[in-house]
């Protein structure tokens, strides 16, 4: 994770198994694959070793619902998680009743994205449904670094709403000709943003210390987009458990539940109401902090519970 270029899902799932690693023999398969490795967050596998693999206690299938489907025919007494990261598109309407019938537990990672899925499949169509967080690191706090009220920060893939921050910032410096934008872009998906206005920084693809530390000295995470909805939004939990407030469209996504302030929110279709909060956040930055439901060992805790429960009529578990 400290190479750069990793999104948050994949972030997420090797924070999350190398906290489960001292409970539970952890082994990933993953496509594209070619070699086996072994890290601190389990055995990684090319996928089609699975196919030859010892019966596992379960299995956890990274937001692919049709494999997790195909899983079941193949391991049809095996509890399997459909661990979802992503809101499922049009198209996948019929992913409710097939999970369903094949008795797989969907894990979402935010109540507002559980809440959303259920009323997209339909309750009379929905499986059961979980919610666990993505975890924060434990060790992430303020620690006093002066932050910079002139910069801005996007910290996103750019096909989350990157150009229209960009003529979102380009109206604020307007009137706030000294704002700069700096973007931190992981680098895994190229798009479109149509023109860069003056005064944005590119950073390029960061390790995820590198991302801290630029979080830690700007004014604010800045993320008024109007389109993407994000499902959980790392990030925004990671920036405020610096200290660092993230300013959003409100009403999008989960990120009014992961950020739980009002003040942190705006209409991002008004330019005015944008401009009136980083103009008060400049003379008076609030207080904001990490929520402690979204602690890596508050998280890792949820999960060993929700395996545990699963797999008690397993012998092939290995609990250490």
């Amino acid at each position: 994770m400290e190479t750069g270029g990793l999104g948050g899902t994949e972030a997420t799932v090797l924070r999350v198994a190398g906290a489960l690693t001292p409970l539970f023999d952890i082994t990933h398969y993953q496509k594209g694959r070619t070699h086996s490795h072994v890290s601190h967050a389990g055995e990684l596998r090319p996928f089609q070793d699975l196919s030859n693999a010892k019966r596992p206690a379960a299995l956890i299938v990274t937001n692919r619902w049709k494999v997790a489907i195909k899983l079941r025919k193949q391991c049809p007494d095996t509890p399997i998680f459909l661990w979802l990261h992503v809101f499922p598109g049009r198209h996948n309407r019929k992913m409710g009743a097939a999970l369903k019938a094949a008795e797989i537990t969907v894990i979402c990672v935010s109540h507002t994205h559980a809440r959303e899925l259920e009323a997209f499949l339909g309750a009379e169509n929905a499986p059961d449904i979980r919610v666990v967080y993505n975890p924060l690191d434990d060790s992430l706090r303020p620690d006093g670094t002066p932050r910079n009220p002139d910069r801005l920060l996007f910290a996103s893939s750019p096909h989350k709403g990157l150009a229209e921050v960009f003529r979102q910032f380009a109206a604020l410096r307007r009137d706030l000709p000294d704002l700069t934008l700096a973007v931190a872009d992981p680098g895994y998906l190229r798009w479109d943003t149509g023109a860069v206005p003056e005064g944005v920084v590119f950073l390029g693809s960061l390790s995820h210390s590198a991302l801290i530390r630029q979080m830690r000295r700007s004014l604010c995470l800045f993320y008024p987009q109007t389109s993407f909805a994000e499902t959980f939004g790392l990030v925004l939990a990671e920036a405020n458990a610096v200290g660092t407030p993230a300013l959003v469209h409100a009403g999008l996504g989960a990120s009014a539940e992961i950020l739980g302030d009002p003040d942190q929110q705006v209409d991002g279709h008004d330019p005015a109401q944008t401009l009136a909060r980083i103009r008060a956040w400049r003379r008076t930055p609030p207080q904001v902090s990490g929520n402690p439901a979204f602690r890596l060992g508050c998280v890792a805790q949820n999960w060993a519970e929700l395996l545990k429960r699963a797999t008690a009529k397993c012998p092939q578990m290995s609990v250490r």
